[in-house]
C-alpha cells in the first residue's frame, strides 16, 4: 500500500472515491425516505470520520489502511461479488483463468461473513485432501479468516510449489473444526477430458471454462469420434465452478446449429449484450445430457441453461450453484482496480439465473435416488441464494422453469454419471420408435 495516501490525493482518484460515498448515501436515502444530502456534505462527514479516528483512536493508524478500509467497506456492503482489487490482488486475478498457477486448487466465496469453498478443482491438493463444498475456512495457518475478502485469501492459498500451510476448516454436520495440512503444488486445471465408456456414447467432463476450452472440447470430441459414430454423450459441469464467458458461449455454439445462447442486462446500454450460435457445420447430431449440482456454476449455468432451453440436452443432477451475475473490472490509479457487478446473465428463454440456479429436467442425488422426501432429507447445500447481499431473481419475466422447491445435493457421485448414460440410451430408444412410426403407413 505504498504511496496509497498521495495517490487518493489525486483529483481523479477523489471523484472516483466521492462517487462510491454518494453511492452508499444513496442507498441509505433509499431507506430513510429522505432527501439525498449532496456530495459534499457527504465527503465533509466521511472526512470528519477519518480526521476523528486518526486523532483518538487508542493506536495510532495509517491513513492508507483507513481508506482502503472504507472502500472494502462500501464495495462489500453491494452484493458478494463485488470487490475492491490491491495491485496484489488485480495480479492475482489475471492469473485465474491461466490453467496453471500455484497454489491447493479450490474455488472460494464469502457466505454470511465467512470464507467458503464453493467447489475444490478436481486432482488436486484440496481435492485429494476431501474438501467438500460448503465447507468454512476458519483459519488459515493459524490467522482467522474474519473480515478478509476472497481476493486476499486466495492470495494466502496460493504459494510456491512444495511448500505447506494448513487449513482449520468446520465441515456440514460437525460440531468441531478439524486442521487439514496441504502441500502446495502446480495446479495444471485439465479443462477437458473425455473417454468412450461404451460403444457409441462417450462421457466428456469440463472441469472448468479456461481459455482454451472450446478448442479442446472439439478435439476430445473429435477422438471420441473417430472409435465409431456416437450415439450418445454426458457432458459433466459437475463442481465446475466457471470461468471465462467467451468459453461458455463457445462450448454451448458447439452443440448448436442456430439461436440464443445467453444475454445480459444492466443499467447501462452498454452493458446489454447478446450471444448467438453460429452454423459451423462441426456440431454433433448425437444426444446430450448434461450433468450439474450445486458446485456447477455461472459458465457452467449458461451452457446447462441454454441447451435445455432449446431441448438439446437433458439436464440431470440437482439444482445448480444460482450465480448469474456479470462482474466488470474497473481499473484504477497504480495498477488498482474494482470488480463491480455491472449486470445479470439471462438463458434465451429468458430465465434468470440468479439466486435460482437451474432446475434439472430429472433430479437425481448423490446417491442416485430422486425420491422427494429423501431428497429433501439431505444435508443442505449452499448455493448464490445463501449468500449476503446477493441479488434476488425477480426480473426475469419468464422464469416458469425454476420455480418451485429447490432440493438439496451433497456432491457428485458416479450414480449420476449412470442415470446419465441410462437417459441418453432411453432418448435414442425413443428416436428409434420415433423414427420406425414414420415409416408405418
Amino acid at each position: 500500500m505504498r504511496n496509497f495516501y498521495d495517490r487518493y490525493k489525486k483529483p481523479a482518484v477523489f471523484f472516483g472515491l466521492a462517487f462510491l460515498v454518494m453511492m452508499t448515501a444513496f442507498t441509505l436515502n433509499g431507506y430513510t425516505g429522505k432527501k439525498e444530502p449532496s456530495v459534499f456534505e457527504q465527503l465533509k462527514l466521511f472526512t470528519e470520520v477519518l480526521s476523528t479516528i486518526k486523532k483518538n483512536y487508542v493506536t495510532p493508524v495509517r491513513m492508507d489502511d483507513l481508506v482502503y478500509g472504507a472502500m472494502k467497506g462500501m464495495i462489500s456492503e453491494l452484493d458478494p461479488h463485488s470487490s475492491v482489487l490491491t495491485p496484489d490482488e488485480f495480479k492475482e486475478m489475471q492469473v485465474e483463468t491461466s490453467g496453471s498457477f500455484g497454489g491447493v486448487g479450490m474455488v472460494i466465496t464469502i457466505r454470511g461473513g465467512v470464507l467458503t469453498v464453493v467447489a475444490p478443482i478436481e486432482d488436486t491438493p484440496a481435492d485429494k485432501a476431501n474438501i467438500k463444498p460448503g465447507d468454512i475456512i476458519l483459519k488459515i495457518d493459524g490467522m482467522s479468516t474474519q473480515g478478509m475478502t476472497t481476493e486476499e485469501a486466495a492470495r494466502k492459498l496460493r504459494g510456491s510449489r512444495g511448500t505447506k500451510i494448513t487449513l482449520t476448516i468446520l465441515s456440514k454436520g460437525q460440531s468441531k473444526p478439524r486442521e487439514v495440512s496441504l502441500k502446495r503444488d502446480i495446479i495444471h486445471v485439465k479443462s477437458v477430458r473425455a473417454n468412450l465408456v461404451s460403444p457409441g456414447y462417450g462421457y466428456v467432463r469440463i472441469a472448468q471454462f479456461q481459455e482454451k476450452t472450446s478448442v479442446e472440447l472439439e478435439k476430445q470430441i473429435e477422438k471420441l469420434e473417430k472409435k465409431g459414430k456416437l450415439e450418445g454423450i454426458v457432458l459433466d459441469l459437475r463442481n465446475n465452478p466457471g470461468g471465462l464467458l467467451d468459453q461458455a458461449v463457445a462450448v454451448t455454439d458447439y452443440f448448436l446449429e442456430k439461436g440464443l445462447i445467453v444475454y445480459t442486462k444492466g443499467r447501462k446500454a452498454d452493458q446489454e449484450l447478446s450471444f448467438t450460435a453460429k452454423d459451423q457445420g462441426i456440431e454433433p447430431s448425437c444426444s446430450v445430457v448434461v450433468l450439474v449440482n450445486a458446485g456447477s456454476a455461472s459458465a457452467s449455468e449458461i451452457v446447462a441453461g441454454a441447451l435445455q432451453d432449446h431441448k438439446r440436452a437433458v439436464i440431470v443432477g440437482t439444482p445448480t450453484f444460482g450465480k448469474g451475475s456479470v462482474q466488470s473490472i474497473f481499473p484504477l490509479e497504480k495498477e488498482w482496480a474494482i470488480r463491480l457487478t455491472t449486470a445479470l446473465y439471462y438463458t434465451p428463454s429468458g430465465r434468470s439465473i440468479q439466486a435460482t440456479g437451474i432446475i434439472p429436467d430429472i433430479e437425481v442425488s448423490r446417491g442416485g435416488t430422486t425420491d422427494a422426501k429423501r431428497l429433501q432429507e439431505e444435508p443442505k447445500s449452499f448455493r448464490e441464494k445463501d449468500l449476503e447481499h446477493h441479488f434476488e431473481n425477480g426480473e426475469s419475466p419468464n422464469n416458469k422453469k425454476n420455480k418451485g422447491n429447490i432440493k438439496s445435493d451433497i456432491l457428485l457421485s458416479d450414480s449420476q454419471v449412470e442415470r446419465g448414460f441410462q437417459v441418453l440410451k432411453a432418448l435414442n430408444a425413443m428416436k428409434i420408435v420415433e423414427h420406425q412410426s414414420l415409416k408405418t403407413p
